[in-house]
């Protein structure tokens, strides 16, 4: 179902005068920088770097209409999707990882907040996209809602899809309370213990799973228009991972028990030895058709009827290549 007369949150709060402040706020915190879960306390405004590596400018590795998203999200003219470098995390099997995990080569993709705004509106107006997708944007929180703020009276007016691993902190959450419309969270671990070893990823669960419900609390489930494009809401993500290293059935249950049954669910198959996995034993190989027929199984059992499950099909599909000229996803998007 629809919200009557859909309006993007952040136009009301720009109004308002709600969203400068927030910006003001946001910006004084890279000062001694605690915007993601990490709080490295650098100081982000003259340069200075911490576990992101990323300092005052937001870093654009890439933007395109985006066409391989849920379908809620990508509709019929695709997702206006905005690929930030760096990342608070460093998972070993990233498919991302030309971006997140080069800094060397993506301090030349440094842009100002202006001229991300000029590309939002781009994505909007040139290439008609349904919403602006702000892809591993969780250390970038202050960059983004500044370019939003800019990008108003240049006219943005489409959804903001926050595409977050979800290792995120709940004062920055709270910030982007009716700035963001729609939720799009990983929910990648259920033990710590495999997420400090496989993405250096400390206290992931708890922070993931408070963000979820912070998010949830902001927006809700999904609501979609007469089209079925998302207009505002949640949809929560999970990769099955190789010998259960997600621990799919302990997240998944937390969710429908802990969150909610009618939540939006997107089960991915298209896990691919990327980065270092290859050299990772348990990572090393695709998943298996009886780990991929388990987590559906329980996708049911556990009554969680809204969503997608991907098909277990080659994982190679979904690769980008963010070196080649051009859209990361264009030889994928011409083969299928």
């Amino acid at each position: 179902m629809g919200c009557m007369g859909f309006e993007a949150g952040y136009l009301k709060l720009y109004r308002s005068g709600e969203l400068e402040r927030r910006v003001r706020r946001l910006e004084a915190r890279l000062a001694r920088c605690d915007i993601c879960p990490r709080k490295c306390g650098v100081n982000r405004l003259a340069r200075e770097t911490g576990f992101c590596r990323s300092g005052r400018l937001p870093i654009v590795s890439s933007y395109c209409d985006h066409h391989g998203e849920e379908p809620a999200i990508s509709g019929h003219r695709g997702s206006g999707t905005v690929f930030f470098g760096n990342c608070n995390l460093r998972c070993v099997y990233c498919q991302n990882y030309q971006i997140s995990q080069s800094p060397d080569a993506q301090r030349g993709r440094e842009m100002d907040c202006r001229i991300l705004a000029d590309k939002m509106v781009y994505l909007q107006d040139e290439l008609g996209c349904h919403n602006i997708n702000l892809v591993s944007p969780s250390h970038f929180v202050p960059q983004i809602v500044r370019a939003v703020f800019e990008a108003v009276p240049l006219g943005l007016r489409v959804p903001l899809v926050y595409n977050t691993n979800a290792y995120d902190n709940m004062d920055t959450l709270r910030e982007l309370d009716g700035v963001v419309d729609i939720y799009l969270p990983d929910i990648k671990y259920s033990s710590d213990v495999l997420a400090m070893k496989y993405s250096q990823a400390r206290g992931y669960v708890g922070y993931a799973r408070c963000a979820i419900k912070e998010m949830h609390r902001q927006v809700g489930d999904l609501a979609v228009d007469d089209r079925g494009v998302a207009q505002r809401g949640v949809i929560v993500r999970h990769l099955i991972l190789p010998n259960d290293i997600a621990g799919s059935e302990e997240s998944l249950t937390w969710l429908a028990r802990e969150v909610s049954r009618t939540i939006t669910v997107s089960i991915m198959a298209q896990y691919y030895p990327c980065f270092r996995a290859p050299r990772v034993p348990l990572l090393s190989r695709k998943i298996s058709a009886a780990e991929y027929r388990r987590v559906v199984r329980l996708v049911g059992e556990l009554g969680l009827e809204n969503g997608w499950i991907q098909g277990f099909e080659s994982p190679e599909n979904y690769l980008p290549d963010f070196e080649a000229e051009g859209h990361p996803f264009e030889t994928k998007k011409d083969s299928n």
